[in-house]
C-alpha cells in the first residue's frame, strides 16, 4: 500500500517543482489575454514586435542619430536628463526602445548577445534612421552594446558604455581580479550571480522567493548606491570584450567607457582592466559617480558630447 502512496507523493513533488521552476507564459501586448498596445512598434523578421520612443529632431533632419539601450528594471521610458537646448544645438534624434521581454516588446526565448545586436540593426533599418548611428548602453544595456561592437560595427558611428555590467566568469581575465571584484558585491547578489551562471534553469525560482531578496537592485537596497544617489532604478555573454578588435581603425568613430568610482554594483577594477587591455577605448573615471551617474545632468551631457566628438574629454572627469 505504501508503494503507490510514495509514487503519488513523488509525482506530486515533481509536479510542484516543475511549476515552481517554470516561468509563467508571457503576456504579449495586443494578444487576447495580454495588455493593450500603447506604444509605436516595429515588426521584426522573426515576427516579434519591438516598442520604441523617439525624441529630438526629425530623423530626416537630424545631424546625429543616437540609440539608447536601457538596463535592468527599465524600459524605453527612462528619463535621461538631456537638456532640450543640447538636443536643439546638436540637432539630435534619439531612439529609445524596449529590449525583448521588457516593457511593451515581445519576449525572445532564444535571446543571445548576437540577436540583441540584430534587433538594434533591424530596428534602425525599419525606422530608416540611416546606415550608421551612435549607441549608448546603460548598465545592463552594456551587453547588447558590446554585441553591437562585435556583430554590427559597420553600422556604428560611435558607442558609449556607461557603468557597464560585467561578467565574473570571463575566461580571458585574471581569476584573482574577478574573484576580488566579485567579493565586493552584497552576499545575496553574489549568490544570485552564482545561480545565473551555474544553474540558469533555477534562476526564475530563485528570483521569485518571498522569504529573501535575491538581488539588491530589486529590493531597493540603498547600500548598493553611492552617497547622494537615490531613486528606483540570465546570463547571455558569448564572448569576452578582450576578444574585440578596434571597430574604428580609421578613427572615424570612438568607443567610450564611463566608470563611477563610487559604483557599488559594478566594481571598477574589471572595467579598468578592460580599458588597459583595449587602448582604443576612451576610458572616463567619474570620481564621485555611482551606478546611477548617467542620471546626473552634467555627466549625461558630458557622455553625449564626448560620444559625438563635440569637445575634447580628459580621461578623468571631476563633477
Amino acid at each position: 500500500m505504501m508503494g503507490p502512496i510514495a509514487v503519488v507523493g513523488v509525482v506530486g513533488v515533481l509536479g510542484w517543482a516543475y511549476q515552481a521552476l517554470k516561468p509563467p507564459p508571457p503576456k504579449i501586448c495586443g494578444s487576447r489575454n495580454g495588455p493593450p498596445v500603447t506604444s509605436p512598434m516595429v515588426k521584426l523578421s522573426d515576427g516579434r514586435y519591438l516598442a520604441y520612443r523617439e525624441i529630438g529632431a526629425p530623423k530626416e533632419e537630424a545631424k546625429y542619430k543616437v540609440i539608447v539601450i536601457h538596463g535592468f528594471n527599465s524600459s524605453k521610458d527612462l528619463n535621461l536628463p538631456i537638456p532640450q537646448e543640447l538636443i536643439e544645438e546638436l540637432k539630435m534624434y534619439i531612439l529609445f526602445y524596449d529590449r525583448a521581454g521588457y516593457g511593451d516588446s515581445d519576449p525572445n526565448p532564444s535571446r543571445t548577445v548576437k540577436n540583441e545586436a540584430s534587433d538594434i540593426e533591424e530596428l534602425a533599418d525599419r525606422l530608416q534612421i540611416g546606415s550608421r548611428f551612435y549607441v549608448i548602453g546603460i548598465p545592463m544595456g552594456a551587453y547588447p552594446a558590446w554585441g553591437c561592437l562585435r556583430y554590427i560595427p559597420h553600422q556604428l558611428s560611435g558607442i558609449s558604455l556607461v557603468a557597464p555590467f560585467v561578467h565574473y566568469w570571463w575566461h580571458s581575465f585574471p581569476s584573482r581580479l574577478l574573484r576580488e571584484a566579485f567579493g565586493k558585491l552584497q552576499v545575496l547578489d553574489q549568490w544570485t550571480f552564482r545561480v545565473a551562471h551555474h544553474a540558469p534553469w533555477l534562476l526564475y525560482w530563485w528570483m521569485t522567493r518571498k522569504w529573501f531578496t535575491s538581488l539588491s537592485i530589486m529590493a531597493g537596497n540603498m547600500k548598493i548606491f553611492s552617497p547622494g544617489e537615490n531613486g528606483n532604478y540570465q546570463e547571455l555573454w558569448e564572448f569576452d570584450p578582450l576578444e574585440l578588435e578596434n571597430p574604428f581603425p580609421d578613427n572615424q568613430g570612438s568607443v567610450h567607457l564611463w566608470q563611477g568610482m563610487e559604483d557599488r554594483i559594478i566594481p571598477c577594477e574589471i572595467n579598468q582592466y578592460i580599458a588597459q587591455k583595449l587602448p582604443w577605448i576612451r576610458y572616463h573615471e567619474v570620481p564621485n559617480g555611482g551606478h546611477l551617474c548617467i542620471f546626473e545632468s552634467d555627466l549625461c551631457v558630458a557622455v553625449i558630447r564626448a560620444l559625438l566628438r563635440r569637445q575634447v574629454c580628459q580621461c578623468r572627469l571631476g563633477l
